[in-house]
């Protein structure tokens, strides 16, 4: 058995060891904020875990649904430290179980769905597997608030995940997905061929920069609630959405060079971020 103060040193090294931005930019939470965040992430890491690395993830992710129901009615396994320090959040927080819901639906769609057709079905991907995170966090984030941010808070998540779909174009081949939808390559004349064989050209930029364009919009939208968060939270949010959307122009600087390469901001522009926010 865990307590719960292990719990969430589990959860710590969890996020600390896969993210180590996000890691920093929320530390500046007080004790209870901030270790409430290292759980959400370290419930939706151990998703997107089956999904991308299981031995059979069909069968884990139902399993993990099931373990997920009897969370919620207050039964969970107390060796196993993600839950226990998870159930110390929903414990302290009102915390929206939808949005869990919605996050695990939308990591199954990864394991049926390979190709998007259409820019609005991305969208919905996007909505439920990183627009859920922004609800997650809401009620620990903003919890006066989590009516009045909900919708910025979705679209943070949605341009976080188109940002990280155009940063990781290769990583994906690499588990035979491509998220840049059917209807925007074949508008813009990239076939699925030149993705496989790492070629940037004008076509292949087109279809980057009109991703990226949805992305700005989905930001300027969560940018203009941002404001609205208590000033405790508001900082370390900002410094998550400019650090998320620095990338589109660092990748633009660099010509587009998704293939090969890993694109985070430099570390003199995140200080620079962090001086400003």
């Amino acid at each position: 058995m865990y307590s719960t103060e292990e719990a969430y040193k589990y959860c710590e090294e969890v996020i600390k060891h896969h993210s180590k931005t996000f890691y920093k930019t929320f530390s500046i939470l007080s004790k209870d904020e901030r270790r409430a965040v290292w759980a959400v992430y370290a419930f939706c890491r151990t998703v997107d875990d089956i999904v991308d690395e299981g031995i059979d993830p069909e069968r884990e992710l139902a399993e993990f649904k099931k373990v997920f129901e009897q969370f919620l009615q207050h039964t969970y396994d107390e060796t196993d430290p993600m839950w226990v320090a998870l159930y110390d959040v929903f414990m302290k927080y009102k915390m929206d179980k939808h949005a869990f819901h919605s996050l695990i639906k939308g990591k199954e769609l990864d394991l049926s769905v390979n190709r998007y057709d259409t820019m609005d079905q991305l969208l919905n991907y996007c909505s439920h597997v990183a627009g859920t995170v922004g609800l997650m966090l809401l009620p620990i984030l903003a919890s006066e608030k989590a009516a009045l941010l909900r919708d910025g808070a979705v679209s943070l998540g949605i341009a976080m995940q188109l940002t990280n779909i155009l940063c990781n174009i290769e990583e994906d081949l690499g588990r035979n997905r491509i998220y840049l939808p059917k209807d925007v390559m074949k508008y813009c004349g990239l076939r699925k061929e030149a993705l496989w064989l790492g070629r940037i050209d004008h076509s292949f930029i087109q279809v980057w920069e009109h991703l990226a364009e949805v992305a700005e919009q989905f930001y300027n939208e969560a940018f203009r609630s941002m404001d609205e968060y208590p000033i405790y939270s508001r900082i370390p949010v900002k410094r998550a959405a400019y650090l998320s959307h620095k990338i589109l122009s660092v990748i633009r600087s660099k010509r587009y060079k998704v293939f090969k390469e890993k694109h985070f901001t430099m570390k003199k522009r995140k200080r620079l971020i962090l001086v400003r926010t």
